[in-house]
């Protein structure tokens, strides 16, 4: 997700979204509920909305607004973000960019493909490195931005390039040294915060040649894990935390006797203790609150800092963190 600020003074979202559909053809929509595009299935309206079926609608959606000033925030399959219940403010674009096609050994993907449906093409291709994409809740642009990884494995082990837009307006092709990526980390997390952000359009993924049954058991022993050990019924937004390596968070959470908490209708999960779940209808408000509860107990126990793997989007001026016990 590539979040930026500043919108002009007179933001008409009729005019705007009639201009863009215009220029674009691409149709908007105002005060759009953007809970249902959210893996937490929280979050208020965006002033307007668009959504970007392809790379060139994607680049001209945030070319439009960069060339007006107006905010604007590109948001994939909503995994690893809390949105405000104000919603969020200026244009808001759901990247659905699904191109993918293999080439030789390696995949070729636009941002808006979710890593699972990435880790099964190239399983049906015989190639092998993608598999831990099965774990992965949000899409290849997604993947990128936060270097996003499970079962051992992560985005930047495989990853080839990653074709950028960036903030002159200019593309080219980042290999992931130039990418600056880390655990759960990349330079496109540390942008200008004044100035438009690096969006992933795209990335080519290098993979390894293997027998197509073989992976086949490592999707279903990733599966069945997943199955096993996470909420997957149960409307959350992935992990909620980094691990401060060496150590988990969800040991840390789980040692501290944290499951099970609540408040509101959010908790942390009983099954993974890392999975903080919108269960009973709750709101933005309870899950930060019930985050910043987690950190300062942890915190309180052992020292660690928990830093969150999810980022909060929108306008959250009216935010009052929970009262001090």
């Amino acid at each position: 997700m590539s979040p930026v600020t500043g919108q002009p003074a007179s933001f008409d979202a009729l005019l705007i979204g009639t201009d863009i559909q215009r220029r674009i053809g691409v149709k908007t929509s105002r005060d759009e509920s953007l809970a249902r595009f959210t893996t937490l299935r929280l979050g208020g309206p965006a002033d307007l909305f668009a959504v970007a079926h392809n790379a060139f609608e994607l680049r001209k959606l945030v070319q439009f607004a960069r060339s007006r000033g107006l905010a604007h925030t590109v948001l994939g399959r909503g995994s690893n973000v809390l949105i405000a219940e104000a919603g969020i403010r200026g244009l808001v674009i759901q990247d659905r960019a699904e191109g993918i096609e293999i080439a030789g050994q390696t995949l070729v993907a636009e941002a808006g493909v979710p890593m699972a449906r990435a880790a099964t093409v190239s399983q049906g291709a015989g190639l092998s490195g993608l598999e831990f994409g099965l774990a992965i809740p949000g899409t290849v642009g997604g993947a990128v931005w936060a270097n996003a990884g499970a079962h051992e494995s992560s985005t930047g082990a495989i990853l080839e390039t990653a074709r950028l837009l960036a903030a002159d307006g200019s593309e080219g092709q980042l290999t992931p040294a130039e990418l600056g990526l880390g655990y759960r980390d990349s330079r496109l997390k540390h942008g200008d915060p004044d100035g438009p952000p690096e969006i992933v359009l795209g990335a080519t993924f290098h993979l390894t040649p293997a027998s197509a049954d073989e992976i086949k058991e490592r999707l279903e022993e990733i599966k069945r894990w997943r199955q096993e050990h996470q909420p997957l019924g149960t409307p959350s937004a992935g992990s909620w935390y980094r691990n401060p390596l060496p150590q988990s968070a969800g040991a840390l959470i789980d040692a501290a006797g944290l499951k099970g908490l609540r408040i509101g209708g959010a908790a942390v999960s009983e099954k993974h203790a890392n999975f903080l779940v919108n269960d009973r209808k709750g709101t933005p408000n309870d899950l930060r609150r019930l985050s910043d509860r987690v950190r300062a107990e942890v915190a309180r126990r052992t020292g660690i800092e928990l830093e969150e793997e999810v980022v909060y989007l929108g306008d959250w001026g009216e935010w009052q963190p929970e009262a001090a016990p």
